[in-house]
Protein backbone atom coordinates (compact mmCIF):
# COMPACT_ATOMS: atom_id res chain seq x y z
CA UNK A 1 0.00 0.00 0.00
CA UNK A 2 1.06 3.55 -0.89
CA UNK A 3 1.76 5.92 1.67
CA UNK A 4 -0.65 8.75 1.93
CA UNK A 5 -0.49 11.85 0.26
CA UNK A 6 -2.18 14.86 1.04
CA UNK A 7 -2.01 16.12 -2.75
CA UNK A 8 -4.70 13.24 -3.37
CA UNK A 9 -8.24 14.11 -2.74
CA UNK A 10 -11.07 11.99 -1.61
CA UNK A 11 -15.20 12.35 -1.33
CA UNK A 12 -16.23 10.43 1.08
CA UNK A 13 -20.13 9.59 0.79
CA UNK A 14 -22.26 7.61 3.42
CA UNK A 15 -25.87 7.87 4.96
CA UNK A 16 -26.20 8.67 8.48
CA UNK A 17 -25.90 5.74 11.20
CA UNK A 18 -23.72 2.48 10.26
CA UNK A 19 -23.22 2.95 6.65
CA UNK A 20 -21.10 6.28 8.06
CA UNK A 21 -19.83 4.40 11.05
CA UNK A 22 -18.24 1.66 8.69
CA UNK A 23 -16.87 4.16 6.41
CA UNK A 24 -15.06 6.31 9.48
CA UNK A 25 -13.62 2.52 10.38
CA UNK A 26 -11.12 3.46 7.80
CA UNK A 27 -10.14 6.51 9.04
CA UNK A 28 -6.51 5.38 9.07
CA UNK A 29 -6.56 4.45 5.47
CA UNK A 30 -8.41 8.36 4.62
CA UNK A 31 -6.81 10.57 7.37
CA UNK A 32 -3.58 11.11 5.63
CA UNK A 33 -5.67 12.23 2.41
CA UNK A 34 -7.53 15.70 1.38
CA UNK A 35 -11.09 14.73 1.73
CA UNK A 36 -14.93 16.32 1.74
CA UNK A 37 -17.62 14.30 2.90
CA UNK A 38 -21.23 13.98 1.88
CA UNK A 39 -23.93 12.93 4.51
CA UNK A 40 -26.72 13.49 6.39
CA UNK A 41 -27.12 16.76 8.37
CA UNK A 42 -27.98 14.57 11.22
CA UNK A 43 -26.59 14.51 15.25
CA UNK A 44 -25.10 11.59 14.41
CA UNK A 45 -23.22 13.01 11.85
CA UNK A 46 -22.76 16.41 13.22
CA UNK A 47 -20.86 14.37 16.02
CA UNK A 48 -19.06 12.08 14.11
CA UNK A 49 -17.40 14.21 11.60
CA UNK A 50 -16.78 17.80 13.63
CA UNK A 51 -13.78 19.40 12.25
CA UNK A 52 -14.31 17.66 8.59
CA UNK A 53 -15.34 19.16 5.39
CA UNK A 54 -18.96 18.43 4.98
CA UNK A 55 -21.39 19.09 2.48
CA UNK A 56 -25.32 18.00 3.43
CA UNK A 57 -26.94 15.93 1.18
CA UNK A 58 -30.99 15.78 1.01
CA UNK A 59 -32.67 13.12 3.01
CA UNK A 60 -34.67 10.84 3.19
CA UNK A 61 -33.12 8.67 -0.39
CA UNK A 62 -35.00 5.95 0.05
CA UNK A 63 -37.22 5.71 -2.70
CA UNK A 64 -37.37 9.34 -3.10
CA UNK A 65 -37.22 10.62 -6.37
CA UNK A 66 -37.65 14.28 -5.52
CA UNK A 67 -34.28 13.75 -3.32
CA UNK A 68 -32.67 11.64 -5.56
CA UNK A 69 -33.21 14.40 -8.31
CA UNK A 70 -31.97 17.39 -5.71
CA UNK A 71 -28.94 14.62 -4.93
CA UNK A 72 -28.07 14.61 -8.60
CA UNK A 73 -28.41 18.36 -8.57
CA UNK A 74 -25.64 18.12 -5.65
CA UNK A 75 -23.41 15.68 -7.40
CA UNK A 76 -23.43 17.42 -10.60
CA UNK A 77 -22.17 21.52 -8.75
CA UNK A 78 -19.90 19.83 -6.66
CA UNK A 79 -18.04 17.74 -9.41
CA UNK A 80 -17.91 20.63 -11.57
CA UNK A 81 -16.13 22.69 -8.86
CA UNK A 82 -14.00 19.95 -7.14
CA UNK A 83 -12.77 16.91 -9.31
CA UNK A 84 -12.19 14.61 -6.86
CA UNK A 85 -9.11 11.87 -7.58
CA UNK A 86 -11.83 8.96 -6.16
CA UNK A 87 -15.14 8.82 -4.95
CA UNK A 88 -15.49 6.32 -1.98
CA UNK A 89 -19.14 4.82 -0.44
CA UNK A 90 -20.43 2.32 1.81
CA UNK A 91 -23.94 3.74 0.60
CA UNK A 92 -26.69 3.94 0.66
CA UNK A 93 -28.99 6.06 -1.98
CA UNK A 94 -27.12 8.82 -1.68
CA UNK A 95 -24.09 7.15 -3.20
CA UNK A 96 -25.76 6.36 -6.50
CA UNK A 97 -26.17 10.04 -8.12
CA UNK A 98 -22.35 10.46 -6.75
CA UNK A 99 -21.25 6.84 -8.79
CA UNK A 100 -23.25 8.12 -11.51
CA UNK A 101 -21.62 11.14 -12.89
CA UNK A 102 -18.42 10.25 -11.47
CA UNK A 103 -18.54 7.34 -14.10
CA UNK A 104 -19.20 10.10 -16.68
CA UNK A 105 -16.77 12.21 -15.63
CA UNK A 106 -13.86 9.13 -15.43
CA UNK A 107 -13.54 9.55 -11.65
CA UNK A 108 -12.87 6.56 -9.63
CA UNK A 109 -15.24 4.64 -7.98
CA UNK A 110 -14.86 2.50 -4.80
CA UNK A 111 -18.17 0.98 -3.30
CA UNK A 112 -17.88 -1.22 -0.07
CA UNK A 113 -21.41 -2.89 0.38
CA UNK A 114 -22.48 -3.19 4.07
CA UNK A 115 -21.79 -6.00 6.08
CA UNK A 116 -25.45 -6.66 7.47
CA UNK A 117 -26.67 -7.77 3.80
CA UNK A 118 -25.18 -11.50 3.22
CA UNK A 119 -28.46 -13.17 1.81
CA UNK A 120 -29.82 -10.59 -0.78
CA UNK A 121 -28.14 -7.45 -2.32
CA UNK A 122 -29.19 -3.57 -1.06
CA UNK A 123 -30.40 -2.01 -4.06
CA UNK A 124 -27.93 0.57 -3.35
CA UNK A 125 -25.34 -2.34 -3.82
CA UNK A 126 -27.07 -3.98 -7.24
CA UNK A 127 -26.76 -0.35 -9.01
CA UNK A 128 -23.18 0.56 -7.95
CA UNK A 129 -22.05 -2.28 -8.64
CA UNK A 130 -22.43 -1.52 -12.56
CA UNK A 131 -21.15 2.04 -11.45
CA UNK A 132 -18.03 1.28 -9.84
CA UNK A 133 -14.10 1.45 -10.74
CA UNK A 134 -13.96 -1.48 -8.11
CA UNK A 135 -16.90 -2.43 -6.23
CA UNK A 136 -16.02 -4.59 -2.53
CA UNK A 137 -17.67 -6.35 0.17
CA UNK A 138 -16.86 -7.32 3.64
CA UNK A 139 -17.65 -10.99 4.11
CA UNK A 140 -16.82 -14.45 1.95
CA UNK A 141 -20.87 -15.08 1.79
CA UNK A 142 -21.07 -11.62 -0.71
CA UNK A 143 -19.47 -13.12 -3.42
CA UNK A 144 -22.59 -15.08 -4.17
CA UNK A 145 -24.91 -11.94 -4.76
CA UNK A 146 -21.62 -9.78 -6.16
CA UNK A 147 -19.34 -12.77 -7.97
CA UNK A 148 -16.91 -9.92 -9.54
CA UNK A 149 -16.39 -7.85 -5.94
CA UNK A 150 -12.96 -8.06 -4.17
CA UNK A 151 -13.81 -9.20 0.02
CA UNK A 152 -11.93 -6.77 1.87
CA UNK A 153 -13.17 -8.21 5.52
CA UNK A 154 -15.25 -6.82 8.23
CA UNK A 155 -15.13 -3.29 8.39
CA UNK A 156 -16.78 -3.40 11.99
Amino acid sequence: MTEPSDDKDLLLIASSGGHLAQLMNLEPWWRGYRRQWVTFDLPDTRARLAGEDVVPAYHPTTRNAKNLVRNTGLAIRMLQRRRPDAIISTGAAVAVPFFLMGKLLGIPRIYIEVYDRFDTPTLTGRICSHLSSVFCVQLEDQLRMYPKATVIGPLL
